[in-house]
C-alpha cells in the first residue's frame, strides 16, 4: 500500500462526487500538532458514497497535502507511507511505499527504517497530518525564583521570568511515535505540554545560570531573547531532537521580576552608585534642607513655631550639613577639568655628570661644576657654512686648528679668534698679521 503523486489539473471538484474519497486534514489551528484526515463533503447530498466501510481508504482515493504539513498513511496502526511535499496523492494498494520526504531529506527515511513502521496488516486505514509550522505562543512562568549571581552588583539575586516559547517539529515520524498519545486523532500542544514544560523550565534555569556565568547583567536578561534561545537550544535541542523529533525555535521574555530581598539590594546598590556622585549628593543635601523649610511652613502649630524648631535643629545639624556640603563642593571642584598649564620652555645645559640644569644656573647643583662656555662658531673654509662642532655639517670638512689672536695694534690677546672680524679692544680689522 502506498501513494502516488498525481497531476493537480487532473483532480477537480468532480472527485468529491465519485465513489472514491477525497481526504484532507481536519481543523488544524496554530497550536495543533496532530490531526486526522477527513473526507471532503462527507455529508454532501451529491456524494454517492454513503455505504463505504469506515476506516477503509478505497484504492484510488485522493489525499490532499498542504504546505507545512506532513501526511502519514496508516494501516493497522503502522505507518506504511508518508509525504512532506504539498500536492495531490492517489492511494495505490498495489505499490510499495513512495516516501516523498520533501525538505526533510534523508533523515526522515532513516527514522522510517530505524523504527520499522512498515508492514501492512488488515485493519483500520487512516490518514494523519502533523503540523510542520512553528508552534508559537507556548506560555511559561517560573514557579520558584531562579538564582542569578550578578558581577555588577556582586550579589546573588533571585528572579522570576514569564514569557512564551515556540517549537518546531523536525522529525514528524519520531514525534508521532514518541509524543502523540495512542488512539488520539486531534492533539494540540497544550494537551501534551505538561512534561515538556517541566523540562523547559529546568533548561531555562540552566540557561539563565549560564548567562550569569558569562557575565550578562541581570537587567539585560529581558532583552536577551535571542541569546536565551541559543542557550536553550544548546541544552534542550539535542535531547528533544533525538527523543521526540522537535526543537526549540525561539524564546520570548515578557517580564522579569525580582523577589523582595533582591529588589532591596538592587535599589540600595543603585542609590549608592548615585550618591557616589558629589553633585548628586549636594542636590540631596540641598533638597533635604528645602523639604525641611517646606515642612516648617506647614506646621500645624503655626509656621513661626515650625521655623523656631527648625532653627534649633539647624543649629545642631548645621555643622554636619555644612561639612557635607563643603566636602561635596570640594569633590566637584576637584572633578572639574583644570586648564592645562602652558609649559615654559627655558634653555638649559647638561653637565658632564648627567644632570640637566637651567640656563640661569652658573654651577651644577649636583656636582658643583661650572657651566661650560658656549661653543664658538667657526666658518667652514670650503663651503662657508657656520658650525659649532668639529666637522662641517654641510661638507664634512674638519674644523681648522685654533690660532691665537694677537692684535698688532693694541696688543690684545685671545686664545681663539673664533668669528671675530675686528679687535674687540681697539676695533682694528683682523688680518693674517694678527694670528699666531
Amino acid at each position: 500500500m502506498g501513494i502516488i503523486k498525481t497531476i493537480a489539473s487532473a483532480v477537480g471538484g468532480s472527485l468529491a462526487d465519485q465513489w472514491l474519497e477525497v481526504i484532507e486534514p481536519d481543523n488544524m489551528g496554530d497550536t495543533t500538532v496532530f490531526t486526522k484526515g477527513v473526507s471532503v463533503r462527507k455529508n454532501d447530498r451529491r456524494n454517492g458514497n454513503r455505504k463505504g466501510t469506515q476506516d477503509v481508504i478505497s484504492n484510488g482515493s485522493v489525499v490532499h497535502v498542504y504546505p507545512n504539513q506532513f501526511m502519514m498513511l496508516v494501516d493497522g496502526g503502522k505507518v506504511v507511507d508518508y509525504t512532506a511535499e504539498e500536492g495531490y496523492y492517489t492511494v495505490n494498494n498495489s505499490t510499495a511505499p513512495s516516501m516523498f520526504s520533501g525538505s526533510l531529506g534523508d533523515s526522515i527515511r532513516e527514522t522510517f527504517q530505524r523504527v520499522k513502521f512498515g508492514g501492512v496488516t488488515p485493519g483500520a486505514q487512516k490518514v494523519y497530518y502533523i503540523n510542520l509550522q512553528e508552534i508559537k505562543g507556548i506560555k511559561f512562568g517560573t514557579r520558584n525564583p531562579i538564582n542569578y549571581f550578578d558581577n555588577a552588583y556582586n550579589a546573588e539575586l533571585f528572579l522570576r521570568a514569564h514569557g512564551t516559547y515556540s517549537i518546531k517539529i523536525t522529525d514528524p515520524l519520531l514525534f508521532y511515535w514518541e509524543a502523540i498519545p495512542r488512539n488520539q486523532e486531534h492533539v494540540d500542544i497544550g494537551d501534551i505540554n505538561e512534561q515538556y514544560l517541566y523540562e523547559f523550565l529546568e533548561a531555562l534555569q540552566a540557561a539563565i545560570n549560564q548567562m550569569s556565568a558569562d557575565g550578562v547583567r541581570i537587567s539585560y536578561v529581558a532583552s536577551k531573547g535571542r541569546e536565551l534561545s541559543r542557550y536553550m537550544s544548546d541544552i534542550l535541542d539535542e535531547e528533544w531532537k533525538q527523543t521526540r523529533g522537535m526543537e526549540i525555535q525561539s524564546v520570548g521574555i515578557a517580564s522579569i521580576s525580582y523577589d523582595e530581598e533582591s529588589t532591596k539590594l538592587i535599589h540600595m546598590r543603585n542609590q549608592g552608585a548615585m550618591l557616589g556622585d558629589p553633585s548628586v549628593r549636594e542636590g540631596y543635601v540641598q533638597g533635604a534642607i528645602a523639604r525641611g523649610l517646606e515642612a516648617a511652613g506647614s506646621n500645624a502649630n503655626g509656621s513661626m513655631a515650625g521655623f523656631m524648631g527648625m532653627g534649633m535643629g539647624m543649629q545642631s545639624g548645621a555643622g554636619v550639613a555644612g561639612a557635607f556640603s563643603q566636602a561635596n563642593q570640594q569633590q566637584m571642584q576637584a572633578s572639574k577639568p583644570q586648564p592645562a598649564k602652558q609649559a615654559v620652555s627655558e634653555p638649559g645645559w647638561k653637565c658632564v655628570c648627567g644632570s640637566e640644569n637651567k640656563e640661569s644656573q652658573a654651577f651644577c647643583p649636583e656636582c658643583g661644576r661650572k657651566r661650560p662656555a658656549p661653543a664658538q662658531e667657526w666658518a667652514c673654509p670650503q663651503c662657508g657654512a657656520r658650525n659649532s662642532g668639529k666637522f662641517c655639517t654641510e661638507c664634512g670638512t674638519k674644523k681648522p686648528e685654533n690660532k691665537r689672536f694677537h692684535c698688532n695694534k693694541c696688543g690684545y690677546e685671545q686664545d681663539d679668534v673664533g668669528t671675530m672680524k675686528f679687535c674687540p679692544q681697539c676695533g682694528d680689522k683682523i688680518d693674517e698679521n694678527d694670528l699666531r
